[in-house]
């Protein structure tokens, strides 16, 4: 069987998509990054060759996301791509008529606004924490619950406390001030979900020209509380896709299905065995510039295979023999 694999790497989770020669989904893997890439690479693809039928033979390897570079060169991907572009295939090859994609990740937020097919505007957070998942886990274990005990407490929320959101540290001062007041547990945390979609769209949205189809994607559309803020506020439907948590590996496998046909290369990747090799990181301080950013490097048997993780893109997917940039 032809297939095509997409990996999505992110800060928080880890993805990873198979999908056959008529772009069905025939697999997937949603895995804890837990800060550590490399390993969640791995134990990804044990799992999911695992799940596969022993006759699926992979023709494209694509990755994407915060560490798409280190990811790609761990697999041997024959295409890296941003997660604008993945994340906006995904919601088109589902959704067609799709004019804004909504996408809120553990640790960023996009936007990407869609017209006749084609990206025309986007917007990202990577600094706020308050409009993204890890806002909301972090005020679910100050109130000693899971998320999903948050989603679901929220929902029966009737008469909602308003939060201040623009900051995590606010909001928090602001909750505990509503429990002293002896605001209902379920009407705080509803705030809260309120709260995360202001943030939201006062940040990320802003100036943006929102219009339906919308398509919610990325693990907090778990949370049908957000998905209910999100209608509330816009005042239209909010469409949250099956396997939403992992469009952007599908995207990824879209991409390089095309990026095959037309190039009918044989693709460079190096076999499920990978998850089995022994990697060897260690660091340095770069400096290029006085922000002396610490890089990662990757090595295996002595040979560097990569380096990643300044402020710039200086490092990021370079070639190796870059030691004369840093002095």
């Amino acid at each position: 069987m032809e297939a095509y694999l997409g990996i999505d790497v992110g800060s928080v989770t880890t993805k990873l998509a198979v999908l056959n020669n008529t772009d069905e989904l025939i697999n997937c893997v949603y895995l804890p990054t837990q800060g550590k890439p490399i390993d969640m690479v791995q134990q990804g693809l044990l799992q999911i060759k695992q799940q596969l039928p022993e006759d699926v033979n992979i023709y494209g390897v694509a990755t994407t996301g915060s560490a798409r570079y280190l990811a790609g060169i761990i697999v041997g991907a024959d295409l890296v791509k941003n997660e604008i572009t993945s994340q906006a295939i995904a919601a088109l090859h589902y959704f067609p008529e799709v004019q804004t994609v909504i996408e809120i990740g553990g640790q960023d937020s996009k936007i990407i606004i869609i017209r006749d097919g084609v990206v025309t505007d986007f917007g990202m957070n990577t600094v706020c924490a308050a409009g993204t998942g890890s806002f909301l886990d972090h005020q679910a274990l100050r109130l000693n619950m899971s998320i999903e005990q948050f989603s679901q407490g929220a929902l029966k929320s009737q008469t909602p406390v308003r939060i201040a959101g623009r900051c995590t540290v606010f909001a928090e001062s602001d909750m505990v001030h509503k429990q002293q007041m002896g605001h209902l547990t379920e009407d705080i945390i509803y705030g809260l979900c309120q709260a995360l979609v202001r943030n939201y769209l006062n940040n990320v949205g802003l100036g943006k020209e929102i219009k339906p189809p919308i398509i919610f994607q990325g693990g907090v559309a778990f949370n049908q509380a957000i998905v209910k803020a999100f209608q509330e506020e816009l005042k239209a439907e909010v469409i949250v896709p099956p396997h939403h948590e992992v469009m952007g590996a599908i995207g990824a496998a879209l991409l390089v299905h095309e990026e095959v046909a037309t190039k009918k290369n044989k693709s460079k990747f190096m076999g499920f065995g990978v998850s089995e090799v022994e990697y060897q990181t260690s660091s340095f301080e770069c400096k290029a510039c006085p922000n002396l950013c610490e890089i990662a490097q990757l090595s295996l048997d002595g040979r560097i295979l990569a380096r990643w993780g300044g402020r710039c893109d200086l490092w990021e997917g370079s070639p190796i023999s870059q030691e004369s940039k840093s002095e």
